[in-house]
């Protein structure tokens, strides 16, 4: 298995990175996910480790935090220093194990609910805390904020970062589905101020979602954030199961209404990109899913692609992905099939690209 150094800090990752979202299924949303349970997840969790892959990924809002116990559980065999763990917090929690050792209480109204969400101090302090006990640890190897909250000021979410990594009980941090000018901030500040950086961006991005390339491309590239490619198989969109005529099976999680909150994406252009796939696929004796992972490997910033499986067929095959490559006209076809007009002002930098060269990514 190939690892990648993470942006510009020290630490090395696989190529492939194991999502815990379908540990637990602790309500109807996650139900859609999948619901491994702490067998099945050791057994997934070995199979990882077999294949090189030492990373996993989970957040406290999977399942209000039986995610976190589930893979805190599975990896109890294991030695600490043989996995890297990655999980996040910024979202609403009412979940379970919280720092006090308690279940969490649904109790909206209360004054102390408006204070379990955000990237306060106030609420990273406390997660943190919930987190290492659900997942069995002294530490976190790379905590994300889950999502930009306007409402902290970015100092005070920097500064409580900076010092969970001085306490020991954070290795380095990271961000999630911020804007271009949002991760920038967050770096200029911490640049101010000497505090930890965000070393790594959990972006969604796959072959019919190129909207990462537009600008958080060229920023990570610039100031060496790597890129922790989240749904890189489009929301699902890019199994290999769905075509013309084929919609999707009623028990995958898109025909049990697992998209809600996910990417839209026009149908015909699935289809021409699904065609393209077909093809590549069929050059390389691959499968459709394999050959899309693939092609994100290819791309600048790229350093791990959180891959998810509901049973060990599914993640054998995802894990194959890491073992070719494709070659650069094969890339380039797939790039061509799914180009999608871009947004302003990108659309007008593109005219000048002797001022405004595209990443490598983005070049025909």
């Amino acid at each position: 298995m190939e690892f990648r150094q993470l942006g510009k800090s020290g630490l090395q990752v696989p190529v492939l990175c194991y999502g815990t979202g379908t540990f637990g299924g602790g309500n109807e949303f996650f139900k859609t996910w999948g619901s491994t349970d702490v067998a099945e997840a050791r057994e997934l969790i070995d199979a990882c480790m077999d294949a090189g892959v030492n990373f996993f990924d989970t957040a406290d809002v999977y399942s209000q935090g039986l995610s976190e116990e589930i893979l805190g559980e599975a990896i109890g065999h294991l030695q600490r220093d043989e996995v890297l763990i990655s999980t996040k917090a910024t979202f609403a929690f009412n979940g379970r194990n919280d720092v006090n050792g308690t279940m969490g209480r649904a109790h909206a109204s209360s004054v102390n609910a408006a204070n379990r969400v955000g990237s306060s101090r106030y609420h990273l302090i406390r997660q943190v805390e919930g987190s290492l006990k659900r997942l069995k640890t002294d530490y976190i190897d790379v905590y994300h904020m889950h999502g930009f909250d306007a409402l902290t000021p970015i100092e005070e979410t920097l500064e409580t970062l900076d010092t969970l990594v001085r306490s020991g009980k954070v290795r380095y941090i990271a961000c999630s589905n911020f804007s271009g000018w949002h991760l920038q901030r967050a770096l200029d500040v911490s640049e101010r101020y000497g505090w930890a950086r965000y070393s790594a961006h959990q972006v969604y991005y796959s072959l019919v979602g190129r909207d990462y390339e537009w600008e958080l491309m060229p920023l990570g590239l610039q100031e060496g954030v790597g890129a922790l490619v989240w749904s890189p198989l489009g929301w699902g969109r890019l199994t290999g199961k769905i075509r013309r005529g084929q919609p999707p099976a009623k028990d995958s999680r898109l025909g049990q209404g697992g998209d809600a909150g996910g990417p839209v994406v026009n149908e015909e252009y699935l289809y021409d990109v699904v065609d393209a796939l077909d093809k590549v696929a069929a050059e390389t004796g691959k499968s459709v899913p394999q050959v899309a992972l693939n092609w994100l490997l290819q791309k600048p910033t790229v350093a791990s692609l959180i891959i998810g499986a509901r049973n060990k067929e599914q993640l054998k095959s995802n894990l194959e992905a890491a073992s070719f490559q494709l070659s650069r006209a094969q890339v380039l076809a797939l790039d061509a099939a799914s180009e999608r007009p871009v947004a302003y002002p990108y659309w007008h930098q593109r005219q000048f690209l002797e001022r405004n060269p595209l990443p490598p990514a983005v070049r025909s």
